[in-house]
């Protein structure tokens, strides 16, 4: 089923889209769903992924990437997706975190991780959200003391639905100062922590979601760490954490459109297949009609998804069209799952088909790593220019 003629890609990205299948397609949906099932790290394929320059090749070449750009890992993400294979580490650590390192931090801190994040020889955890924190980073309570006695930083505080910190080297947290600044507010300062320090523990969080990577409560107990841990400077928090979330809503929006794609390629199959009174079920509209609007959806979920990309890429703001793809992308998959499951019938319900084993990440996706309620939100105010609900 061709899925990718909408999309205009370059000779170089064809190649990149059809050296992601080809290798994550060697995996499957059965070898993800093992490791999903055990809460296991998928390393032979991260491994593999990292070798041959997907994880990084959207990093500096100075500093072991591949040089391309955020619509390169845009494929990487979406062609594995779509091999049945969503892996939510893929935004996490090359597209947050080695996004967010890349634009702001130092030359020491881009040669200590951005390699190892670029060959999956590291991965780099993201802890932004709290129990009583959620999309109002501002409320965040989690704090960076000065440590004027050992010098560096103390930080204390709970962070919430981190997820995949247990096969993490270091994790990403988002902090606030100890004392307001001008405007009432807390400034914000991250840094990296690696996962080793002491006083860093985490609790795993019972949750319904089939993926390897698990989520935590995260516990920052007077974590010391050094001057040389902080990304640029300190206060400058909000602007660095932007350089993440762009990235973080666009691959988010990659892994959903490539579920679709998925969802799409089992249900079409099984429609060309499967046969009552000697009629493949596909040449009904009941069931093709349904199956073509998906694709429909998929298809221009995809579009803006890429836009969001470019936007990006050319340095333009690119937040309408990075939170218009990832609510476009969300919606659309979920609603192609459920069409899929329901061509397959009782079928869609067995695990050997592999559809109904994506149903809670794919339903997770509406909800994280921002909620359609909160992309609305921003569209109404930014862009419709109507006044703010809060």
């Amino acid at each position: 089923m061709t899925t990718s003629l909408i999309v205009a890609d370059t000779a170089e990205r064809a190649v990149l889209r059809e050296a992601v299948a080809k290798l994550v397609g060697r995996y499957g949906h059965d070898y993800f769903m093992a490791k999903a099932r055990a809460h296991a790290e998928p390393t032979e394929l991260w491994s593999e992924l990292g070798a041959a320059g997907f994880l990084g090749v959207h990093l500096p070449e100075a500093y072991g990437g591949g040089g391309g750009t955020l619509s390169d890992l845009a494929v990487v993400v979406e062609e594995a997706s779509a091999q049945g294979v969503p892996l939510l580490m893929m935004v996490i650590s090359p597209a947050i975190c080695g996004s967010i390192i890349n634009a702001h931090g130092s030359h020491e801190l881009k040669q200590r991780w951005l390699p190892g994040i670029a060959d999956g020889t590291r991965k780099m955890a993201f802890a932004i959200t709290e129990p009583d924190a959620g999309s109002n980073s501002h409320q965040i309570t989690t704090t960076a003391h000065p440590d004027d006695t050992y010098g560096g930083y103390r930080i204390t505080g709970t962070k919430y639905w981190t997820s995949g910190i247990d096969e993490a080297d270091a994790v990403l947290v988002v902090t606030r100062a100890p004392t307001p600044g001008p405007t009432g507010r807390h400034p914000l300062s991250l840094f990296i922590v690696p996962t080793d320090t002491p006083g860093l523990t985490w609790h795993p969080i019972p949750a319904a979601l089939h993926q390897p990577e698990r989520q935590f409560t995260v516990y920052f107990d007077d974590v010391h760490i050094g001057p040389d841990a902080l990304i640029g400077q300190p206060g400058n928090g909000l602007r660095q954490v932007f350089a993440g979330l762009n990235p973080e809503r666009i691959t988010a929006a990659c892994i959903s459109n490539g579920i679709a794609r998925y969802a799409l390629t089992k249900a079409t199959h099984y429609a060309r297949h499967r046969q009552v009174w000697h009629t493949p079920i596909g040449a009904h509209q009941g069931i093709a009609h349904p199956l073509a609007e998906a694709y429909i959806g998929t298809q221009l979920s995809r579009l803006m998804t890429y836009r969001a990309a470019e936007l990006f890429d050319t340095g333009a703001d690119a937040a309408e069209a990075s939170n218009i793809a990832k609510l476009t992308a969300a919606d659309t998959s979920l609603r192609t799952l459920d069409q899929a499951i329901q061509t397959h019938g009782g079928n869609g319900l067995a695990l050997e088909y592999g559809l109904a084993d994506l149903w809670f990440l794919t339903r997770m996706l509406k909800t994280a790593p921002i909620s359609r309620e909160m992309i609305l939100n921003h569209i109404a105010h930014h862009s419709l220019d109507l006044p703010a609900s809060y």
